[in-house]
């Protein structure tokens, strides 16, 4: 027959498993300091959270920096990011290989909401842009230089552990130096995803589609479908 255990016999061997138990549980996803959503387990933005370089997350958190590149079509594309208290500076380098004109541009991003694992963030980038004119791809392409101011919105949906789903939309307004006649306006809309693959390195599938107008000068107008696809790269470096 069993006897029963005694409470003086169970008490110190809880008291020696107690210390393990809590250093497991420390181990486990979101013990790092991450905090985790109780409505999907996911950890939110934290200086200890790796996910995201390239577009991902909405605003990179304070003290974080993150270099990143990207392939696609029409643009080719590097970029530098630093997270300030909600706040995040960028400076990028964009190539149009279908125009070859480059763009240089410094942009800024506020975070204004966050709810659960959803976070939303407007964009303003200010910046110059120099094309050569080339019609090879782009038979209305013209040339000059010219002055751009692009605002747009980063929307980030946290759904796993590496996962990042983002909303985008870019409005890049092109307004002419050279001449001031030419204008090129993007209204672009679209979305993709950024996965975090380990050692602080994270990639980017994204694509928008819109309408672009342009003018090369007054009276000659058109408007036509606006587009782009991107594979990017991002690694965080502090």
């Amino acid at each position: 027959m069993t006897r029963p255990v005694s409470l003086a016999t169970l008490l110190p061997a809880l008291l020696f498993a107690a210390p393990s138990i809590a250093q497991e549980t420390s181990a486990r996803p979101g013990g790092d300091g991450a905090v985790t959503t109780e409505e999907t387990g996911v950890a939110s933005t934290s200086p200890e959270d790796r996910l995201g370089a390239v577009l991902a997350p909405a605003t990179l958190p304070d003290g974080t920096t993150s270099l990143y590149g990207y392939v696609g079509a029409p643009e080719l594309g590097v970029g530098f990011r630093q997270g300030i208290s909600g706040f995040e500076l960028e400076a990028r380098v964009r190539l149009n290989w279908f125009q070859l004109s480059a763009a240089l541009e410094l942009a800024g991003r506020v975070k204004v909401f966050e709810r659960g694992s959803v976070t939303m963030a407007p964009t303003l980038s200010l910046g110059v842009v120099g094309n050569t004119g080339a019609t090879y791809m782009d038979d209305d392409n013209f040339s000059g230089v010219l002055v751009r101011m692009s605002p747009g919105l980063v929307t980030g949906w946290r759904v796993a552990e590496t996962v990042t789903l983002l909303g985008l939309v870019d409005v890049p307004v092109d307004i002419g130096l050279s001449n001031a006649d030419s204008r090129r306006i993007q209204a672009l809309g679209g979305g993709g995803a950024e996965v975090y693959l380990g050692n602080d390195l994270s990639v980017l599938v994204a694509g928008q589609l819109g309408v672009e107008s342009f003018r090369e000068r007054r009276g000659l107008s058109d408007t036509r479908l606006g587009w782009g696809v991107r594979v990017g790269l991002g690694a965080r470096l502090f």
